[in-house]
């Protein structure tokens, strides 16, 4: 395997952990912010949604269009970026956030699929931000990957404590 075909196994891995994780926590425990986490799990999904174009699209290929013209990309940056997950409460139809949450994962794996090995060495397209952990494109992708697994862990927590505790499908031994 090829530095792209890992990049691209992980990343597609920790999507499917998300999602899954995500799927089941039912959408009217959605909004329920604890306070021993303070968070939420729409807050969650919609900074996913945010992060994961940020790391894996806009910093590697640029700005889609077909993107920002299906997501409102700059409405949910002031909430899911930096915003109080308070915030985020009932603001947005969770069915909607799952939507387009596979709308970016699937545009992120595009685009991995169409990098080379050397693509991963340059640069990151230019920003109005700097990436707060990446300078070449290879990290920004794997930074991407550490990212969300550390968001599902926090969905982990919070399901447990909104809902039941998930089960991860590991094997015991009994």
């Amino acid at each position: 395997m090829n530095q792209v075909e890992i990049l691209l196994k992980q990343t597609d891995d920790t999507y499917k952990w998300v999602n899954r994780l995500i799927a089941s926590i039912p959408y009217d425990q959605w909004n329920i912010t604890p306070e021993v986490i303070q968070t939420n799990v729409s807050w969650q999904v919609g900074h996913l949604l945010i992060s994961v174009y940020f790391h894996s699209v806009m910093v590697i290929e640029g700005h889609q269009m077909d993107i920002i013209r299906q997501i409102p990309l700059k409405d949910y940056d002031e909430i899911f970026t930096v915003g109080n997950p308070e915030n985020a409460e009932g603001k947005y139809k969770p069915d909607q956030l799952m939507k387009e949450l596979m709308l970016v994962e699937q545009k992120s794996m595009e685009i991995i699929k169409s990098l080379s090995d050397h693509d991963l060495i340059m640069p990151l397209h230019p920003t109005q931000f700097p990436h707060p952990a990446a300078s070449n494109k290879f990290e920004a992708l794997d930074w991407n990957i550490k990212h969300a697994m550390w968001h599902c862990g926090q969905l982990g927590i919070l399901k447990r404590i909104v809902h039941e505790r998930y089960d991860f499908g590991l094997k015991r031994n009994e």
